[in-house]
């Protein structure tokens, strides 16, 4: 019997997987007292099968997208240029300041802090700087139209204000009035 970890395991795989579920799952033939050498010969051919069906399965799946990984690092690592952001297998992101011809690096990873790094150590290059440049400079615009729209609004809030201050002038002027208008009134009555 197969194991049912296996077999959901294969099963996930697809076709090929099904078909190494059906071989594993078939007793191998024994060998009869009539056919001789010759069926002997059928008899390891598929005992064998499985197996080689288990690595084509293991090679497809696991070895070659593996292999075309590494290639792609390799030709990745080859790429690595002056003035490149890179980030490390510890997780240290920096700008490349210096390419040498060995197996390292010079990356500045603060303002005046320059570290060297070996070659293989580097898990990823990020965009360039230039990139960086452009969207700060959208940020830039960005910020003085804010800049521009709050100044419009406190120089609406200013007049206002200055409305505000205007009626509260007039409010005053009307209080007197009244006031005046009262004292008038009692030295009548008196």
């Amino acid at each position: 019997m197969v194991p049912r970890k296996l077999v959901s395991a294969l099963a996930k795989t697809g076709a090929l997987g099904l078909a190494l579920i059906v071989l594993a799952g078939c007793p191998p033939m024994q060998q009869g007292g009539e056919g001789g050498g010759e069926a002997g010969g059928g008899d390891m051919l598929m005992s064998i099968l499985p197996l080689i069906l288990i690595f084509v399965v293991f090679y497809f799946l696991l070895i070659r997208p593996q292999q075309r990984k590494q290639k792609a690092h390799r030709e990745m690592l080859q790429n690595v240029n002056r003035g490149d952001d890179i980030v490390t297998n510890g997780g240290l992101v920096g700008n490349v300041v210096k390419v040498g011809r060995g197996d390292s690096v010079l990356v500045e990873v603060a303002p005046d802090v320059r570290v060297r790094v070996m070659r293989n150590m580097i898990s990823q290059i990020m965009p360039r700087h230039e990139q960086y440049e452009e969207e700060d400079d959208d940020e830039d615009e960005e910020d003085e139209r804010e800049d521009e729209r709050e100044d419009e609004t406190l120089e609406e809030d200013d007049e206002d204000d200055e409305d505000y201050e205007d009626l509260d002038e007039e409010e005053d002027e009307e209080e007197e009035e009244e006031e005046e208008e009262d004292d008038r009134r009692r030295r009548r009555r008196r």
